[in-house]
């Protein structure tokens, strides 16, 4: 497949809060050009191909069968497969935002759709792009501190409500939302698969008919243990942001810990109501997008593949798995 000196991408659909920021991205990267959009909600789509500049596609087929060399796929967690199959068969590369599925099962046939048309398949995993995971990652591949024997993660966010709360678009709550970004991490991190997952979900802070939070232990093949303190807990009216991402690391000679979003200002507001944190910090949707546009180009290869995606959504399924059994659940799952 010829590689593209100035890459064509589009968005199909809007209906995941990152897509303006992907289609910002696409925007402002040199030698990249937004295509255009396409999405199911036809006044959203309308209003966002305004916003960016770009062509409104009257459907996913049409945009899929323009001459864009790749799309981003930014919908309910339920469209995910046919969206990347239909990008598939028209030979179009891949970024799906994560999770990459709602089950293993549908995570699989996207894989095979991708390898059996060979178009590139990336998971939209940005948090490997904050500056402070990728330095610290630096300095732990120097072996300097030794080997990781511990990691503690948290992702806490507020709840998004719509589609992420309706189990069938969805898949779960805030653990099939919110596990895949700092399990992934992990793996990043250690080079090592999880072995096993002992798992508590449970819905305490909201009225739902989805999981908002969970407690999830982990065992790495190369022996590190970790947990997961994921979220749907901060209160959206009064809470300064949406949430964070953290990771403390202990190592034979030494921790390490990241505050993932904490390059911030403290902003006041009496027309706001609340106190918020404006954040400063480095753009990580646009390191993910330069990615995907550079691995088109065959300048290098996608940093979080297919089978990432795979991976970390495989820890939320066991986590399920494990909670509603009792009892710890080997990976891989069958």
């Amino acid at each position: 497949m010829a590689k593209p000196a100035q890459v064509k991408l589009g968005v199909m659909s809007f209906a995941h809060m990152h897509g303006a920021s992907y289609a910002s991205a696409a925007k402002s990267l040199p030698g990249v050009e937004l295509l255009g959009v396409a999405d199911e909600d036809a006044a959203r789509g309308a209003e966002m191909a305004e916003r960016f500049g770009t062509r409104l596609f009257e459907s996913f087929d049409a945009l899929c069968g323009s001459d864009v060399d790749g799309v981003i796929i930014v919908s309910d967690n339920k469209s995910h497969l046919p969206l990347a199959a239909l990008a598939a068969r028209h030979g179009k590369h891949i970024l799906c935002e994560k999770p990459l599925a709602r089950t293993l099962p549908e995570a699989c046939r996207i894989i095979q759709a991708a390898g059996k048309a060979g178009v590139i398949l990336g998971t939209a995993f940005p948090c490997r792009y904050i500056p402070a995971m990728r330095r610290v990652k630096e300095m732990l591949e120097t072996g300097e501190m030794g080997p990781i024997r511990a990691i503690r993660g948290t992702n806490h966010g507020t709840m998004p409500g719509g589609w992420f709360t309706d189990k069938d678009r969805a898949g779960g709550g805030a653990v099939i939302d919110h596990t895949v970004h700092v399990a992934d991490l992990m793996r990043w991190f250690l080079q090592s698969e999880v072995r096993e997952v002992y798992a508590e979900v449970g819905t305490r802070f909201h009225k739902l008919d989805v999981d908002d939070c969970g407690m999830i232990s982990m065992e790495f093949e190369n022996g590190c243990i970790a947990t997961l303190d994921t979220s749907w807990s901060r209160p959206a009216r009064s809470f300064p942001t949406w949430g964070d991402v953290t990771m403390k690391f202990v190592l034979d000679n030494g921790t390490v810990e990241i505050d993932s979003f904490n390059q911030k200002l403290d902003f006041y507001s009496e027309a706001a109501g609340k106190g918020k944190w404006v954040y400063f910090g480095d753009d990580i949707d646009l390191g993910l997008v330069r990615n995907f546009a550079a691995a088109i180009r065959g300048e290098e290869p996608i940093s979080a593949t297919g089978e990432d995606g795979l991976r970390a959504l495989e820890v939320a399924v066991a986590a399920y798995e494990s909670s509603a059994a009792g009892r710890p659940v080997r990976l891989p799952i069958a």
